[in-house]
């Protein structure tokens, strides 16, 4: 039976280049990991497009234990220079980018792929943006091959939009205290379509409505009668002049009569009267919705792909910890 000290000891980098040490992330490390994305975000695209909230509810995570499933490489002066995390067939690598180029990339993918196989995982997939050639790079060496484009849409705010009466029978308001579990039900079923796995309530609640940026007056719900069918997430994020659509969804039985049409422009005029000139949302070829989105105006910023490859299990009995 491996200790917890003895299994996170085993799980750090074989290699690290000269000067650099690691440990595992904290939630109180959330501000200094956004520090650490916000400045490769910046590098690459000139502005940040991750918020402090969505890391510190990524730390946070039902299920996710910091102690193994997370990695922060710091220099020689203990500033941060890389970070790594990891849950279930997803992870994530951030390289600063005044510390790219010496090896710390390979070496936190290392790390995720073994890390992963420890708890079971028999794939692993990361979403790189299409402008970080070295990292998409590095994936492909690696036996990674492409799974799906995400791109993040933009819309301007110049006017206030028009809204479309909503469609026969369907009712539209701003989502209240008390609506949490319908919404989890609608969205969790409609993204079964193209997910790997269904999130738990908890899980679910972290990300989206438990989120210090969520804005309820910003995020229309759709009703036929006393049923939520269509739903728009939106945030709030502090540091952005511009709205954020976090999520959509249209029951199946409700689709193709303009519904989510109507909930992305009563959104959209949310954000113009709270002053914002401009509105963002992520989406990708698994939905099948980019061409909704650029119905209704938007077009695209930038581009990410979801590599993934198949992982090879260990050879020993997989994340066996002794419990104190």
């Amino acid at each position: 039976m491996t200790s917890a000290r003895g299994l996170e000891s085993a799980l750090r980098p074989e290699r690290l280049p000269a000067g650099y040490g690691c440990r595992a992330a904290t939630r109180a490390d959330a501000d200094t990991i956004h520090g650490l994305v916000a400045a490769y975000e910046g590098a690459l695209h000139g502005r940040t497009t991750t918020g402090a909230d969505r890391i510190a509810a990524e730390l946070a995570l039902p299920g996710l234990r910091p102690q193994y499933d997370t990695l922060l490489v710091h220099d020689a002066a203990g500033g941060p220079a890389g970070y790594g995390w990891v849950k279930g067939r997803r992870a994530r690598v951030h390289v600063h980018p005044g510390h790219q180029g010496r090896g710390l990339g390979g070496a936190l993918l290392g790390w995720a792929e073994t890390r992963a196989r420890h708890t079971g995982s028999d794939r692993l997939a990361q979403t790189v943006p299409d402008a970080d050639g070295a990292a998409s790079a590095l994936l492909r060496a690696r036996g990674y091959s492409r799974l799906v484009t995400e791109w993040l849409l933009e819309i301007a705010l110049p006017g206030e939009p028009e809204v479309p009466d909503p469609p026969g029978g369907i009712t539209v308001r701003p989502f209240r205290h008390g609506d949490e579990r319908a919404v989890y039900q609608l969205t969790e079923d409609a993204f079964d379509e193209w997910q790997p796995r269904r999130k738990s309530y908890p899980e679910w609640a972290r990300c989206t409505v438990e989120r210090t940026t969520f804005l309820p007056a910003a995020s229309p719900l759709a009703f036929a009668g006393d049923q939520v069918v269509g739903a728009v997430l939106a945030l709030d994020v502090p540091g952005h002049d511009e709205g954020y659509v976090d999520r959509v969804a249209v029951r199946r039985d409700h689709r193709d009569r303009g519904i989510a049409r109507v909930l992305l422009r009563e959104s959209f005029r949310t954000f113009h009267r709270l002053g914002r000139p401009a509105c963002t949302l992520w989406t990708h070829s698994g939905t099948g919705a980019l061409s909704l989105y650029q119905s209704l105006g938007m077009t695209v910023r930038l581009g990410s792909t979801v590599y993934g490859r198949a992982l090879v299990a260990p050879a020993g009995p997989a994340d066996r910890v002794s419990r104190p």
